[in-house]
């Protein structure tokens, strides 16, 4: 379920659907109930809290799952119950939030503690109470983890707990949360954080890490853009994508738009790039990938912009001087035929 925010499905028609479906296999609610937290409910069972406890039937097929909280409690104080009844076969599990928590504090509340054995994937959209719980989980087949963190958590002792606790079987790790927001967040509390998250020595084994284009310049090392803050450098990387490079692309063009040929704007997106080819930073890198979809639609769609040919031909030299693959978002290779061929295009 994903819908407009203004045609959320009604409470009561999921629960009579999740009534006649005891044989689910993947269930998915995108912030699309339609609910509030002062709403009165005729039926207690069509809660969010008692429409979640409907998935938790004997024998439970469920392999995917994708929940969101609309409680003001924390997740692990209603939802962690039901887990456990459907915790055999999941392989991927998704948990969101639909409110900032008002606090970050390490949970005193006890909850049960939750088993997933064949769990794979895991993507949270939540706060650091709620990583404090996940600590505790029992997910020995864990290896990707996706996190975008509703309140800056990254620096809370519950985010810490969850990456001792699972980060040395975690293989692939998505930062949601660009490096720019985090610094300003940072800058603006009192006293400043000073401690480095050890998120590398956390996680040894990490092979593929995801993050956003949108990274924020080191002024106080101005010849080093890291992926994002949390990850300047890891022995074992072997892949980095990267999301949203069309968002820098257009934001980069608009600020300059005298001369559509002129790539200057993109300077400071292609000291990003060239950045994570230094080899004392990631020394295993083998593998660049652009994850926008828009993004090859303007390298390779009809009439590409002169000076966007330019910046992708540069990023492509540097990755060649390293001997790293660049990718488009479906895996396969750019190459230098490509960009002349819609270069041929564009005259």
């Amino acid at each position: 379920m994903e819908t407009p925010a203004l045609k959320r499905c009604a409470t009561d028609d999921i629960r009579t659907i999740l009534d006649y479906a005891p044989h689910l296999v993947i269930y998915s609610d995108h912030h699309a109930v339609r609910c509030t937290r002062y709403q009165e409910f005729s039926d207690v069972r069509c809660s969010p809290e008692h429409l979640v406890s409907a998935l938790a039937v004997p024998n439970s097929k469920l392999r995917r799952l994708s929940l969101t909280n609309y409680s003001d409690l924390p997740f692990p104080y209603h939802m962690s119950p039901m887990l456990k009844q459907t915790a055999r076969n999941l392989e991927y599990l998704e948990l969101s939030s639909t409110s900032i928590p008002v606090s970050s504090r390490t949970p005193t509340r006890t909850t049960p503690v939750v088993s997933l054995p064949v769990l794979q994937s895991l993507k949270l959209t939540l706060d650091n109470t709620t990583f404090a719980v996940l600590a505790s989980w029992k997910m020995p087949n864990l290896r990707n983890v996706s996190v975008v963190s509703s309140d800056f958590g990254y620096a809370g002792q519950g985010f810490a707990n969850f990456f001792e606790a699972h980060g040395s079987k975690i293989e692939q790790l998505e930062l949601g949360h660009s490096s720019s927001l985090i610094v300003e967040h940072n800058l603006s509390l009192t006293p400043r954080p000073i401690q480095q998250i050890p998120l590398a020595d956390w996680c040894p084994n990490l092979k593929e890490f995801i993050c956003s284009a949108d990274a924020e310049w080191n002024w106080r090392n101005p010849d080093w853009i890291a992926p994002h803050i949390l990850l300047p450098a890891h022995r074992h990387l072997r892949f980095i994508g990267i999301r949203d490079i069309d968002k820098r692309l257009i934001d980069d063009a608009a600020a300059f738009p005298a001369d559509p040929e002129d790539d200057a704007p993109f300077f400071p997106l292609l000291e990003q790039i060239s950045s994570l080819l230094f080899n004392d930073a990631f020394p295993s890198l083998r593998y660049i990938r652009d994850l926008s979809r828009t993004s090859h639609t303007m390298r390779s769609g009809r009439r590409p912009e002169i000076r966007v040919l330019k910046f992708w031909a540069n990023v492509l030299a540097r990755c060649g001087q390293r001997q790293v693959w660049l990718e488009d978002y479906r895996g396969v290779n750019i190459t230098v035929r490509d960009l002349k061929r819609a270069g041929l295009v564009a005259a």
